[in-house]
């Protein structure tokens, strides 16, 4: 599934100005802090509206300016990992898990529910975290807690899974791990990933496409050392 955007953005240090189209595979967004990498997944998902632009998935649109059209989050059907992974404290990891599936329309029909849940039951066996589902997120590891994160955003099946730095809080040995289970998880899924990194190796470990933002600008592939597709 294709996926393009073209987003412009008032900050209170410069304008977000970006256009990008990539067919799929996983797009690696890299900068410097501040560069505005989170605020082109937020303008994505939903959660801030552009100043002008459009986005869309596929053949959806999920936001045209010209054309007065700014789908809901709830309707846009993407997945988001934030960086700080946004889990309920006062929920356990499976209902973490579950709640976005009791909020689809679908999850009304008995059949659609009891395929919902067991594929809830598969993504949880698949991340390795089905022994931890009735314990809370201060009980478990930030490797734990980003599998939690992970299968949260996948478990409703979005057509577009965006992916804030969700490796930056982990240690090394644990990113080595999740490092490994992305690279699998990668070609499980078959839908298109963004990934925010600042880290240039997970650029090279994971990025069928990339871009480099400086100050809210992608910069000429030809002017700096990151390389901006492959």
């Amino acid at each position: 599934m294709a996926i393009s955007f073209t987003l412009q953005k008032q900050l209170d240090q410069f304008q977000l100005d970006v256009s990008c189209s990539f067919p799929g595979g996983v797009l690696v967004i890299q900068g410097e802090s501040g560069s505005g990498k989170s605020t082109i997944l937020n303008c994505i998902s939903g959660l801030l509206e552009p100043d002008n632009g459009r986005v869309q998935t596929g053949e959806r649109v999920l936001f045209d300016r010209q054309h007065k059209i700014n789908l809901a989050v709830q309707q846009r059907k993407i997945g988001y990992v934030f960086q700080n992974y946004a889990l309920f404290p006062n929920m356990t990891v499976e209902k973490n898990i579950f709640y976005g599936l009791k909020n689809q329309p679908a999850y009304q029909d008995k059949t659609k529910r009891r395929e919902m849940l067991e594929y809830m039951e598969y993504i949880m066996d698949t991340f390795g975290i089905s022994r931890l589902r009735q314990k809370y997120p201060y009980h478990i590891s930030g490797g734990e807690k980003q599998r939690t994160a992970l299968a949260r955003a996948i478990v409703t099946r979005p057509e577009l899974l965006l992916l804030d730095e969700p490796f930056s809080a982990l240690d090394m040995k644990t990113k080595e791990l999740v490092y490994q289970e992305f690279l699998e998880l990668k070609h499980q899924v078959q839908m298109p990933i963004i990934l925010i990194s600042h880290d240039p190796r997970e650029g090279d470990l994971f990025a069928d496409h990339r871009l480099y933002l400086q100050q809210g600008h992608i910069m000429d592939p030809q002017s700096n050392l990151l390389p901006f597709a492959r």
